[in-house]
């Protein structure tokens, strides 16, 4: 795996002219306005890179972006991928890798969640302070990738501390109002039940959703710092309520200029 890994990061630095990132980032559904922000230098749709998976979403573009926000060097993946489009969590992981070995020292990563917290409202956004790993499996099952780090990686801190209070000072500065929580991922592609949701908020959940939990993993396993943000975008405590995707979709676009503010205010910071 280490060896498609790393022809697929000399393809993206031969294509990009040496073009070294700083930080990576991984938008999730809706969340997809960051890109307007970004001084371009280099797209490249996901069709194009060797070994890259494709995204089956409409609400996923699937292009990786080299730029610079506030004069960082930016490697964006627009659109990601997940699980229950029937890759591996290996696949799921691979761009997070190949990332690491374009040359990226932390990791931003946002996703659209479900808010099982009462105090949550739709279109909160929640940093998250740890995660729930309840996909079948992780990234790391398997031979170990030593080139990549250790057979037994610590996961103490999956979420840099140091970032959760930069963003918090941040969103302060920005009069964005901030929520802070534990994230579980789910396999999906199903929304839960209404005892699975109990569930969850029983077992030390905020908010509930379908990504982010295999890349943190691979990317803490390359002992990367990391940062991620939820939108909450809908809300799944007390009386259950039927929900529209397309609603989940909408909400997250709404509060997208929120978090993109936040994201790009952080990297100014970090």
């Amino acid at each position: 795996m280490f060896k498609q890994i790393k022809e697929t990061a000399d393809f993206l630095i031969e294509k990009t002219a040496d073009f070294k990132p700083e930080i990576g980032i991984i938008l999730g559904t809706g969340l997809g306005g960051l890109v307007s922000d970004i001084d371009v230098k280099f797209e490249l749709s996901y069709a194009d890179i060797p070994a890259f998976p494709l995204s089956t979403l409409e609400s996923h573009k699937g292009n990786l972006i080299f730029g610079y926000i506030n004069n960082k060097r930016v490697v964006v993946m627009q659109g990601r991928f997940h699980h229950y489009e029937g890759y591996t969590l290996n696949e799921v992981a691979f761009p997070v890798r190949v990332m690491k070995l374009l040359g990226i020292e932390k990791l931003l990563v946002s996703n659209a969640a479900g808010g099982m917290n009462p105090d949550f409202e739709k279109g909160d956004l929640m940093i998250l302070t740890d995660h729930i790993n309840q996909f079948p499996g992780n990234p790391l099952i398997g031979k170990n990738i030593d080139e990549l780090g250790s057979r037994f990686p610590d996961m103490y801190q999956p979420y840099s501390k140091k970032y959760v209070a930069l963003a918090k000072e941040a969103a302060k500065d920005l009069d964005i109002k901030i929520q802070e929580g534990v994230y579980v991922g789910l396999p999906g592609p199903m929304l839960e039940t209404p005892a699975e949701y109990k569930f969850l908020r029983i077992i030390g959940a905020d908010a509930v959703g379908m990504s982010t939990v295999p890349e943190i993993i691979a990317a803490k396993h390359m002992a990367l710092p990391c940062f991620a943000c939820s939108i909450i975008t809908d809300v799944c405590y007390g009386e259950i309520q039927p929900v529209d995707i397309q609603d989940i979709i909408a909400t997250a676009m709404n509060a997208e200029p929120k978090l993109t503010a936040l994201f790009k205010e952080l990297i100014n910071r970090i």
